[in-house]
């Protein structure tokens, strides 16, 4: 695993001349990780228990197992402390995947505590449409100066992998990098490590993935057969740590393969079978939540619940996963800046997106499933459409009016939570 880079070598690392020629998807770092998109989705779930005793008694046991809440800061160093009662509005929430292993030896030493995933969940006002953000963890991107938990702060850097931020300045940093990237404010955020996976894919009884063809994954321990597996525990763990099995060897289709399991999670985890067995949902929350770490302003069954009632709406075909918009660069991949100006522009207007390209060299559709429907725009309330934001790359990019949803790219890769999709084995 590469090491951090203290502030003086990141220095003279940007100062140094030329960019590596080592290809991104042949990098031969195996640092594992763990994944989070489906967790809000599945830690909010507590609210949909039907049995009135059940549920009092799972708010007070899960609400107890809460790790102590994590400070965020804006980009002045002020807290962050929104306010707790019903959610209203829309709201983003940045959820981290730590390598760490959470301390447990069966995972090994892990060394630096490296975010190896790193997704932005965001909700719209209407509580009808809910889109996942994946950031490349090899993605080349600045990070603001960042606090170092004794007062003082850390040196801004002009161009770091954004994996390192989680190391570098802990969860505060890796908000303040993903807002100074997207422009959105992040009030809420999370950690969650490697048993919080195991544990939510036990806890829904396994999450269903498919694959084109065998993969077995030395590296991770992978070992499925083509066609369909149910997935929990190690295995689960695996098939989403798995990069070397599945497209192109690269983190880039390690990410829609992620996204194969996330979509089944989603579904699964919004399924009648689910929803309406409170042992399953009570599992479901205890078993997330004991595994992650919550800034303060998440951090509050209060807040937990709001979000649930804002989310447990939300038909599967408007849950949206997207990769955020990059390409190859050096030993890494930098953002492509006319692409994420148009994804991040439409977040910032709260405007639904559709995806127009394919699904990501990780995956492909199931055969016999049907191409989804355009997405049906979001019914809009406002009569006139504020001016245009200032997306990030100095690009400006205009919403429409009437409240449609903005097409995205065909370069911009993702499905949403309601397509069928398998994994596809590496190919060289």
């Amino acid at each position: 695993m590469n090491e951090l880079p203290t502030r003086a070598q990141a220095r003279a690392q940007e100062k140094s001349a030329g960019p590596s020629v080592a290809r991104h998807g042949r990098l031969k770092r195996h640092s594992p990780f763990t994944t989070v998109a489906a967790l809000l989705l599945g830690v909010l779930a507590v609210a949909g228990i039907s049995t009135a005793g059940v549920a009092a008694y799972a708010t007070y046991d899960v609400a107890a197992s809460l790790k102590p809440a994590v400070k965020l800061v804006n980009a002045k160093g002020q807290v962050v402390t929104p306010g707790i009662g019903a959610m209203d509005g829309a709201f983003n929430v940045l959820l981290a995947g730590s390598d760490s292993g959470g301390g447990n030896k069966a995972y090994g030493d892990r060394g630096e505590n490296l975010n190896d995933v790193t997704m932005l969940l965001h909700v719209s006002a209407d509580h009808k449409n809910a889109t996942v953000v994946s950031f490349p963890r090899d993605m080349y991107v600045p990070i603001p100066s960042c606090p170092d938990g004794k007062g003082g702060s850390y040196d801004a850097m002009s161009r770091q992998k954004i994996n390192n931020t989680l190391s570098y300045g802990g969860l505060a940093c890796t908000v303040l990098t993903v807002e100074k990237l997207t422009g959105l404010d992040i009030p809420y955020a999370g950690v969650i490590e490697f048993d919080g996976v195991i544990e939510m894919s036990n806890a829904v009884g396994g999450v269903d993935v498919c694959v084109a063809g065998d993969i077995k994954d030395p590296y991770t321990g992978l070992d499925v057969k083509a066609g369909e597996n149910t997935l929990q525990g190690q295995q689960a763990l695996a098939f989403l740590r798995t990069r070397h099995g599945v497209g192109d060897g690269s983190d880039l289709g390690r990410i829609s393969n992620q996204q194969v399991f996330l979509s089944s999670l989603v579904r699964t985890i919004k399924s009648a079978d689910t929803l309406a067995n409170p042992v399953k949902v009570y599992a479901l929350a205890k078993a997330a939540t004991s595994s992650i770490s919550l800034s303060e302003s998440l951090n509050n069954p209060t807040t937990i619940a709001s979000m649930a009632m804002a989310l447990k709406n939300v038909d599967v075909a408007k849950v949206v996963f997207v990769q955020y918009p990059n390409h190859y660069e050096g030993d890494g991949v930098a953002p492509t800046k006319d692409a994420a100006s148009t994804l991040m522009t439409a977040l910032h207007d709260d405007k639904p997106v559709t995806l127009t390209g394919d699904t990501g060299v990780g995956s492909e559709a199931a055969p016999g499933a049907q191409a989804p429907a355009a997405q049906a725009p979001a019914a809009q309330a406002p009569a006139t459409q504020a001016p245009a934001a200032q997306a990030p790359g100095g690009t400006s990019t205009t919403a429409p009016a009437d409240g449609s949803s903005v097409q995205l790219p065909s370069d911009v890769h993702g499905q949403t939570a309601a397509q069928v999709t398998c994994s596809k084995p590496f190919q060289d």
